[in-house]
This record gives structure tokens, sequence and C-alpha cells, in this order.
């Protein structure tokens, strides 16, 4: 494992957003859904993410997450994702990391 300085952790702008929507991808490889979500003062975002096999489209929004926001888009399936929602691993498939209380949208993880 290499050692970074905190200063190398502070270039990943990690925040917590609401899901507002989440919809089926059509055309990615894995099934994953569109999700649009809300950052407070930092405005809608939009993200790709392959949760389909944990979650159901209707059981998503409201649900708090994180995500790095200052990654580059990406273009996945023809849908731009500007935003990267973390997630674990696990045998049933990508698990949310969420807060596990209520914060503020858009609030910055450290």
């Amino acid at each position: 494992m290499e050692l970074i300085e905190f200063d190398d952790f502070l270039k990943v702008d990690i925040r917590v957003g609401r899901i507002l929507s989440a919809e089926p991808l059509k055309g990615a490889r894995i099934p994953a859904y569109k999700l649009r979500l809300d950052f407070g003062d930092l405005g809608v975002k939009q993200s790709s993410a392959r949760i389909a096999a944990v979650y159901a489209a209707e059981e998503l929004p409201g649900r708090l997450v994180t995500a790095v926001v200052n990654f580059a888009p990406r273009r996945i399936a023809g849908f731009l994702s500007e935003v990267l929602v973390l997630g674990l691993d696990s045998e049933a498939g990508v698990v949310l990391l969420t807060p596990e209380r209520e914060v503020t949208l858009g609030q910055r993880v450290y």
C-alpha cells in the first residue's frame, strides 16, 4: 500500500447528496441506474451507478449518498456521468456508502 499525504486526500472532493430519481441505464454492459442527485449549493448532478443488483430503482429516491464531485465527467452508455457515487463491493453487488444520519446536502466528507 502506497502512503499519501493528507493534502493528497484533500484533492478528492467527497460530498453528501440526496438521490432525487433513479432509472435504468439502457445500453450499460453491467446493469446500472441513471441517478439525479441534489448536492445543495453545488446543485443537481447526475451519475451512473452499478447498484441495480442490490437496489430497486423505486427504493433509491430520498437516500443520502456520498460521491466524488471533482472527477472529470465520463460518458457511459451514452449518458454523461458527472459524479462518482461511492459504494462497497459485496457478494450481492455494490452497496452504497451512506451517512448514518441526516446531514446538510453538499457537506464535504473528511
